[in-house]
């Protein structure tokens, strides 16, 4: 399904010190914005991570109209030919997000810094707290990779295939014991993988070097057609983000999540195993 995506590239700390120069680069900063004005990778830009979902009600993490888009791809001075790199400060999730939209928009060169803004910090490297305003660029964005979004509707014709739902939440909210919609528990056949676990705290908030394994062993693996939410489409940014730079083909986002899922009367839910 995926095949005509680009790699996601995983780049180290001490990769992307010595690129900060280089011409073609464009960093893309998706931190909580009072992190952002404390400090920041030099030469990064700022997307706040609201400016990612819709934010309308219920289900708010969904994604904001084209027009939109355009606004915020303008404001950061988006060029098509740039080499992206992402990072946030929280291991993944927003930056995961983001990755996503540019997967969406048809970006070619896309990267993570591994550990984020967390690795790059205790690697003592530089740091500044200017914001960076960058000139405005004309955009004209379009969606061309449309089959790395999953609607509620796709799900629900899917759900006897051979599709798995990666379902990036905690086990309480999985489980059903813990309620943020309307409705409780998870998507029949879904698997909880929190998407916390693929992070090694150790390591500052890198991905595991396990993970492709442990993935594998829950039947999450590479070979699967596989669609990952979470309540806001926010924490499964991380499990899509992992799963692009693993090398999955075959990997979805949906980005409506429980928050659409579980406010609906006409989605089937389990609580059971």
């Amino acid at each position: 399904m995926s095949d005509t995506l680009p790699p996601v590239d995983l780049i180290e700390p001490a990769q992307l010190v010595e690129q900060l120069e280089a011409p073609d680069l464009m960093i893309l900063d998706v931190s909580n914005p009072a992190t952002y004005q404390q400090l920041h990778i030099p030469g990064a830009i700022h997307i706040a991570p609201s400016e990612l979902i819709s934010g309308k009600p219920p289900a708010t993490g969904k994604l904001p109209s084209l027009e939109q888009l355009n606004q915020l791809f303008s404001r950061v001075g988006y060029l098509s030919d740039k080499s992206i790199v992402v990072y946030d400060d929280e291991g993944g999730g927003w930056a995961g997000r983001l990755i996503w939209t540019l997967d969406l928009l048809g970006h070619k060169k896309l990267a993570y810094l591994n550990g984020g803004l967390h690795a790059w910090m205790s690697e003592q490297l530089p740091v500044e707290n200017t914001p960076v305003f960058p000139a405005p660029t004309e955009t004209n964005l379009k969606i061309i990779n449309p089959q790395v979004r999953a609607s509620a509707e796709e799900i629900m014709v899917e759900l006897n295939s051979s599709t798995v739902i990666w379902d990036a939440r905690s086990p309480g909210e999985y489980d059903g014991s813990k309620q943020f919609a309307m409705r409780t528990g998870h998507i029949p056949g879904a698997i909880n993988f929190e998407w916390t676990q693929g992070m090694d705290t150790e390591r500052f908030y890198r991905l595991r070097n396990d993970l492709a394994n442990l993935l594998n062993g829950i039947g999450l693996g590479k070979e699967k057609n596989i669609i990952t939410h979470c309540q806001t489409h926010h924490r499964s940014g991380f499990t899509y983000l992992a799963a692009r730079i693993l090398g999955y083909k075959n990997i979805r986002a949906y980005d409506g999540s429980w928050s659409e899922w579980g406010n609906r009367s006409d989605t089937p839910i389990t609580t059971a195993d």
